[in-house]
């Protein structure tokens, strides 16, 4: 028989079939954002012009030869003899930190939480080296290291031209094509490839005939094949191809350009009717890849607060400050093909001023421009079941509130808006899982923390005059609104269930950046052209012919090797260790004089901390930052000019890119385990072995319950909610 998720998502075939006629896709080239490198940051991405064909061609395979499959899969049955659980559920709550939670338990806010550690367990678990979400995420889906998964931070180095490039995900650009005058017609569709390596135990798990239903993971884009579903995460691109470009249409004039993966356009017109072009991907349908873009009028009606605005084909009807339901977008790319993308607008300002929000036109689920599940109609399945709903990787829109764009309560509705989306999801799955596993990460615990945490400690540089915040209990609630959702979780267990509440890494505060680019440049080891001053973006002012060692990204310092950067000039061996020991020896217990606090612990050598035969791209020096510290803003998009110590006074004021041992996360379990120190690399061959599977060679971590416990677990009656 086949998996009962199997039919009903053959049952949305249907559903997806006019969407795959109807268009083609947008092909966008891949060139730098000028988005904070933060979670999800990176670069513009490449569609496919097949991309619906495609996914037209799969539903009507899938109708054609399934019932061939299912004879062949029963008759090559691989299913193991003797499985432990019935249904092994993971939910993942990023970043929730072990000691706001056993505060919080403690003073009786948390009952789910409370009665799952004592009728199963709680431990801290071990975060990865560096406590970065794409890093750990990673690490708990393949039970690896770094050094045998590749990902060692959000963005890698291009070493030719020592440019930042997205580290999960190869994005190719459309190479053959047939040119008719102005316009090319897509003879191949663009590569992307996922680069995390090692299987993920949920594909393992598919290998047996086991299903597997995965929602929202970090790094898994493009999505994995496996036997089951999956919704993409961390790294989805928006429709523009970056990693989440809000837009400012305004009156207001230029205040100079966003730093943070933003983007004005001028409103022109008035005093009741204002005009403007919302942009849209790049349309590599044309010789000249002009954007595409969408004509946008505002017809405004002061006294009531309001506001008609028509963009291209759809209108909607606003009020001054709220945030609107999402919004299809549609653009053409040529005759006959649109690209469809999902917003949420706002409308800012309706006086002397006029300001309209539009946030990151997120790939529309129901008709995507590109593969954000697996199988491609899964996103469609979804839209049927639950609405419109976010795709974006960091689909949370943490650059307009960095830039004071939107406010407090805007970015709260938001993400409260999109865990809502994806716990209707998740149950959704968990009531037709009837056997496997369910993975569901929510990203709302590390987003809220990131932006509130200027409210939860006094005297923080970004907190300044914030006074009586309406929203400065906001962590607190969000820890009282995952305690509810466990419990909704735990009323839905059954016998042969067993549940995971896990996060990736905890949480601290981020009062001070450190540019460790200029700390280099101090100590003689990074050099600037002649003539620079060191202000540009991305190290294009380092004069690489005398550079030896340069940061990038948020995880540490890269040696600029011979023979492996373009212009490397410290030779591998002897000169190479000595480069490294002394910048370990000087960063070691680094201080920050004006403050009077350690600012870095210490650095990590990478040879040292990894295994495997990807440890070679990582970092060679892994950072360990003092709590309160981080990479400065301006050492994460490679300025050099700035001071090795100053005030973070964003609202991103929370972080985890420290050392690793002072953000461990939480980890509860509705049984007991056997392991006192659990690891996230023990969580994928704990799967293995629940579901009755010898755990692979490569995997490193070990499993939480002992041989003669496993048989104890059907028996356990599931825990009930408090």
């Amino acid at each position: 028989m086949p998996h009962p998720e199997s039919r009903r998502l053959r049952s949305a075939i249907a559903a997806a079939l006019p969407a795959a006629v109807a268009t083609g896709a947008m092909l966008v080239g891949a060139a730098p954002a000028a988005a904070y490198i933060g979670p999800g940051a990176g670069f513009a991405v490449a569609s496919s012009f097949m991309v619906f064909f495609a996914t037209f061609l799969i539903a009507i395979g899938v109708l054609l030869i399934w019932p061939f499959r299912t004879a062949w899969r029963v008759i090559r049955r691989k299913r193991p003899a003797k499985t432990w659980i019935k249904r092994l559920v993971v939910v993942g709550l990023d970043g929730q930190d072990p000691k706001i939670t056993e505060r919080l338990m403690a003073e009786g806010e948390l009952p789910n939480f409370q009665k799952l550690a004592e009728q199963g367990c709680y431990r801290r678990i071990e975060t990865t080296y560096p406590a970065i979400s794409p890093v750990a995420w990673s690490s708990f889906s393949t039970g690896t290291n770094p050094g045998k998964h590749n990902i060692f931070d959000f963005l890698d180095r291009d070493l030719r031209s020592y440019l930042p490039k997205l580290s999960s995900a190869h994005i190719g650009r459309l190479e053959k094509y047939l040119r008719v005058g102005n316009y090319r017609i897509p003879l191949k569709k663009p590569e992307i490839r996922l680069l995390r390596k090692s299987k993920p135990f949920w594909t393992l798990l598919g290998e047996r005939d086991i299903w597997s239903t995965i929602l929202r993971v970090p790094i898994t884009f493009p999505p994995d094949k496996f036997k089951g579903a999956q919704l993409a995460a961390m790294c989805v691109p928006d429709l523009l191809g970056t990693q989440g470009t809000f837009q400012l249409l305004t009156t207001r004039a230029p205040e100079g350009e966003f730093k943070e993966g933003g983007m004005r356009q001028v409103l022109e017109g008035g005093p009741e009717e204002y005009t403007a072009r919302i942009e849209g991907p790049e349309n590599t349908f044309r010789v000249d890849e002009e954007p595409m873009r969408l004509d946008t009028t505002i017809r405004l009606d002061r006294q009531a607060g309001r506001a008609q605005v028509t963009i291209g084909d759809t209108e909607v009807e606003l009020v001054l400050g709220k945030l609107s339901d999402w919004v299809e977008l549609s653009y053409r790319a040529v005759a006959g093909v649109k690209v469809h993308g999902l917003a949420r607008l706002q409308l800012l300002e309706a006086d002397e001023h006029v300001s309209l929000y539009v946030s990151p036109i997120n790939i529309s689920p129901e008709k995507p421009a590109m593969p954000v599940s697996h199988p491609s109609y899964y996103s469609t399945y979804l839209a049927k079941q639950v609405g419109p709903y976010a795709t974006l990787g960091l689909a949370e829109d943490t650059w307009a509130l960095n830039e004071k764009v939107t406010d407090d309560g805007t970015f709260l509705q938001q993400t409260y808006d999109i865990e809502n989306e994806r716990e209707r999801m998740f149950f959704s799955a968990l009531d037709r899982l009837r056997e496997g596993s369910l993975v569901c990460v929510f990203d709302g615990t590390d987003r809220i923390q990131h932006m509130f945490w200027r409210y939860t400690e006094e005297g923080h540089p970004a907190a300044a005059g914030a006074g009586d915040a309406p929203h400065k209990d906001a962590i607190t609630e969000l820890y009282r609104n995952n305690d509810a959702l466990v419990g909704r979780v735990m009323e839905k267990l059954r016998p042969g269930d067993l549940l995971m509440v896990l996060s990736d890494h905890g949480f601290d505060s981020f009062r001070r950046g450190i540019n460790l680019n200029r700390w280099l440049l101090d100590q003689g080891l990074l050099t600037l052209k002649e003539g620079a001053d060191g202000k540009a973006d991305w190290l294009t002012d380092v004069d690489w012919s005398r550079t030896k060692a340069y940061s990038l990204g948020l995880a540490g310092i890269f040696l600029n090797l011979e023979g492996r950067e373009a212009s490397g000039i410290v030779k591998p061996g002897a000169e190479a260790a000595a480069v490294k020991k002394q910048i370990m020896d000087g960063l070691r217990g680094l201080r920050d004089e004006e403050r009077g606090e350690i600012g870095i612990n210490e650095a990590f050598d990478a040879e040292e901390i990894y295994s495997g035969p990807y440890k070679r791209n990582a970092p060679d020096l892994i950072i360990g930052y003092n709590a309160g510290y981080r990479t400065s803003w301006d050492c994460a998009t490679g300025i050099v000019d700035t001071p090795v110590f100053e005030d973070n006074v964003k609202a991103w004021s929370g972080d985890h890119c420290i050392d690793p041992r002072l953000v461990p996360g939480v980890f509860f379990c509705s049984h007991a385990i056997d392991n006192e120190a659990p690891s996230l690399l023990d969580v994928a061959p704990t799967a293995m072995e629940l579901f009755g599977l010898p755990v692979p060679g490569h995997m490193e971590g070990r499993p939480m319950f002992s041989k003669d416990r496993l048989p104890q677990l059907a028996k356990q009656p599931s825990v009930a909610a408090a």
